[in-house]
């Protein structure tokens, strides 16, 4: 489809840079073909059906973002870091990170933050940057999660406070492992799992590792001919077995966001039609309207970008017609976009 189908006029107003008071009194949106209802998050556990499978991705935040100096000239830089590639030894490692300075970084180009030293060793075509890290000793990624800043998005015009050391996490988050938060797990808090286990309905985990291509916006006029990024996941087998049994007790499989939906999809079992398979590897899987979904029954998800194919994935679950129009809703009614907006929740597949 053509990327200017998914557009929408998104007001500067409406783009949330705080979070909502409590992470379950966010504005839920229940989008039901072309059924449209205001509600509000708290009220999850009674739309979730009894026995349910409720889908989780666990990944947490790296607080991946560092501003150090240029040796030299002293220049500002700031440098966002994705994963590690491979470690040299004690104190000695390798990232993939992305960066920014007034002028551009170059191969051989040193950086010092406080008493940690990076060197960048390669650029790629698409401005990815490999990072030699010397620490002296101390394993980087300890060192990010004690003094690395958390990489909010741009669109919040805004640096990191301390609240969002919480708010910006999942109150589930376990493993670190991605640049940016699941968003729609963002309104999930225990008190919402309490009612929601008291009502039958199951809880699962998966990890797909939230890479670079969400800062990358769609320029290409035709989704498909977007350079789709890649993502690790990583779908267990008690996974695998929690989603067979929903399967036995035809209850359906509700993704927590569209990187679960993503994820599930991408590992479908193609021999056993509604299943998974176990998988760790990469997906590249790019989802729009026409696309067959296989595996996932319903779906809570936040507000997202214009053309994007965040958008372009939820109008393929929901219809293109119904998501646009609930869009335009949401416009109107006020409701907050983006990572600490508002939410909707897609009960069943609606074309």
């Amino acid at each position: 489809m053509k990327t200017a189908a998914f557009d929408y006029e998104l007001p500067e107003a409406l783009i949330a840079s705080h979070p909502a008071e409590r992470r379950d009194g966010a504005r839920l949106l229940i989008v039901d073909g072309q059924r449209r209802e205001d509600s509000s998050v708290d009220r999850l556990a009674e739309l979730v059906p009894e026995g349910a499978l409720l889908v989780l991705n666990d990944t947490r935040v790296r607080r991946a973002r560092v501003f150090g100096s240029k040796q030299g000239s002293g220049g500002r830089v700031e440098l966002l870091f994705m994963r590690q590639i491979e470690t040299d030894g004690p104190g000695s490692e390798r990232w993939e990170a992305i960066g920014r300075s007034s002028k551009p970084l170059r191969v051989g180009s040193l950086i010092a933050w406080d008493e940690i030293r990076f060197e960048i060793t390669e650029r790629t075509e698409d401005g990815t940057l490999v990072v030699s890290v010397s620490t002296g000793g101390p394993d980087f990624e300890e060192i990010l999660a004690s003094r690395g800043r958390l990489p909010l998005p741009p669109y919040m015009r805004r640096a990191d406070e301390a609240d969002d050391l919480e708010r910006y996490q999942t109150v589930y988050a376990r493993r670190t492992a991605s640049a940016a938060a699941p968003t729609a797990g963002l309104h999930l808090t225990a008190a919402l799992f309490e009612r929601l286990r008291a009502r039958g309905v199951h809880v699962a985990r998966l990890q797909l590792e939230i890479g670079l291509g969400t800062f990358r916006p769609v320029s290409a006029q035709a989704l498909e001919q977007h350079p789709m990024h890649a993502e690790t996941i990583d779908l267990s087998p008690e996974l695998v077995a929690a989603v067979s049994a929903a399967r036995a007790r035809e209850a359906p499989v509700v993704a927590i966001g569209t990187t679960v939906v993503r994820a599930l999809e991408s590992a479908a079992d193609g021999e056993r039609p509604g299943n998974v398979r176990a998988m760790r590897g990469e997906t590249r899987l790019l989802i729009q309207p026409g696309y067959r979904f296989r595996v996932v029954d319903a779906l809570l998800t936040n507000f997202h970008v214009p053309k994007s194919t965040l958008i372009a994935l939820v109008a393929a679950f929901a219809g293109y017609e119904n998501t646009m129009s609930a869009y335009r809703h949401a416009v109107q009614a006020g409701y907050r976009f983006l990572s600490y907006g508002d939410a909707m929740w897609i009960p069943r597949r609606s074309t």
